[in-house]
């Protein structure tokens, strides 16, 4: 089928979203939104509330009361979340890499990372169809990240040393993504060090880990592009423990929790941090962008149950 769409002007697309029913107060000042922000990008914001099912109904707004000014709640709402969940994702990364390198560094040496025994085998197909092990993506990925990097430690051991030929762990970690080292962790063969790490951010199985760090890096790669988290439905679900060595929440409480929504995976956040940056203000901070969502806001929609905010590791 051909795409025949043309674009459509500003003034177009004003009176196209005033066709199915929605508000505006102001329209020089929504004129400027769409100037800045994008009639696409705030599809993403609309979308909820209009009837996408029915091809008559023309995408229709699904309630008569909803204002441009509150998707535009809605959305500044998303850009504050992805903000919170950003800061707080790096201050995880940090402190995650720190541990791994540190743990490993001092019994394997400077080159641990390298080292195929301490992974597991795993063949696997490529994307050209060629079968490799994991072991061999890994680090296939590793060396693309390293000579990507522009960093002046990364181009001093380049200068001066060509064997081996990557940096050493506390250099070729640094620059690795949370996605490559989230696969780094998770490839690693079971073993007390692998253990120690888990046990550093209060989780006693390394499992639980290396699902959190999975789902965080999904997560941290939305709010790294700008995308919609508020109402997300994430393509990993987490993983929760069935105890844990810092308070969190009970198995009862555990089992109302979306594995694929937002507010689980803050529930992660919220509770590495509590150990790596004890009286961490996430909680304020996420009450008081509630409390600026505007109308359309759904906590529901978000995966919060009605009582987050007693639960243990929200305290």
């Amino acid at each position: 089928m051909q795409y025949t769409k043309r674009p459509l002007s500003i003034q177009e697309q004003l009176q196209k979203l005033q066709s199915r029913g929605l508000n505006f107060d102001d329209e020089e000042l929504a004129k400027d939104y769409l100037t800045n922000i994008s009639y696409y990008r705030l599809r993403a914001y609309t979308y909820p509330f209009q009837d996408n099912t029915n091809p008559k109904a023309d995408h229709c707004f699904t309630r008569n009361d909803i204002k441009f000014s509150d998707i535009i709640d809605l959305y500044c709402f998303d850009r504050r979340l992805r903000n919170l969940m950003f800061n707080a994702i790096e201050k995880i990364e940090v402190a995650v890499r720190a541990r791994i390198v540190q743990v490993y560094s001092e019994i394997y040496g400077s080159h641990w990372f390298a080292n195929k025994t301490l992974y597991k085998h795993k063949d696997i197909t490529d994307k050209r169809g060629n079968v490799t092990t994991a072991y061999d993506l890994l680090m296939e990925e590793i060396e693309s990240e390293v000579n990507r990097s522009n960093e002046d430690f990364i181009k001093h051991y380049q200068d001066k040393y060509d064997n081996p030929q990557l940096p050493p762990a506390w250099m070729t970690l640094e620059v690795l993504s949370l996605g490559t080292l989230s696969k780094l962790y998770n490839l690693l063969l079971k073993s007390p060090l692998k253990k120690k790490v888990a046990k550093d951010l209060g989780l006693a199985d390394d499992r639980i880990l290396a699902n959190w760090l999975h789902a965080i890096a999904v997560w941290r790669n939305c709010c790294a592009h700008h995308s919609r988290v508020w109402n997300r439905r994430s393509i990993i679900n987490i993983c929760m423990p069935r105890n844990t060595m810092n308070p969190f929440m009970s198995q009862a409480e555990i089992r109302k929790l979306h594995p694929n929504k937002v507010f689980t995976v803050l529930c992660c956040i919220k509770y590495i941090s509590n150990i790596i940056s004890p009286g961490s203000d996430l909680k304020k901070n996420i009450l008081s962008i509630i409390g600026d969502g505007g109308n359309l806001l759904n906590l529901q929609e978000m995966g919060f149950p009605r009582d987050w905010k007693h639960l243990e590791v929200w305290k």
